[in-house]
């Protein structure tokens, strides 16, 4: 598996990932459309990725410096269970706290797999947002183990 830097050429199938995924899925993909990734990879933060042998994204992560939280994390069905989240979130993490010391939270749905991921990547549960998703924050980076 290769990982580098998302580029904007790469949103197409950054896309594909997000609407594939079993959950936290978009209701509505149009919700998220081709120019909040532009803005996402290109102004407000940045993103990496995770290409097979043959070129396709099997999963991708983006974190925003603006808001302080991360705006996506996901990994292609084809693709769970091989440690590409893990391998992402490292990324992201090292990235964001290399730019700013200032805390990054993210939310996600409750009683999901998501939730147990960021739990035991060590992010710490602050509360719940108006829509009922459990919110975490993260005030350091350490390499997870």
């Amino acid at each position: 598996m290769l990982y580098r830097e998302a580029l904007v050429a790469d949103i197409p199938q950054l896309m594909e990932v997000r609407v594939a995924v079993r959950e936290n899925r978009l209701s509505d993909p149009a919700r998220v459309p081709y120019e909040a990734y532009v803005d996402y990879l290109t102004r407000r933060g940045r993103g990496w990725l995770a290409e097979d042998a043959a070129g396709r994204v099997a999963g991708f992560a983006i974190a925003d410096v603006q808001d302080h939280s991360i705006w996506a994390l996901f990994v292609h069905p084809d693709y769970e269970g091989q440690g590409l989240g893990s391998a992402l979130h490292d990324r992201m993490l090292s990235w964001y706290f290399r730019q700013t010391p200032h805390p990054v939270w993210l939310s996600t749905a409750p009683g999901t797999r998501a939730e147990a991921f960021y739990r035991h990547q060590g992010w710490q549960e602050t509360g719940r947002t108006k829509s009922g998703e459990v919110r975490f924050e993260r005030s350091g980076w350490v390499r997870s183990s």
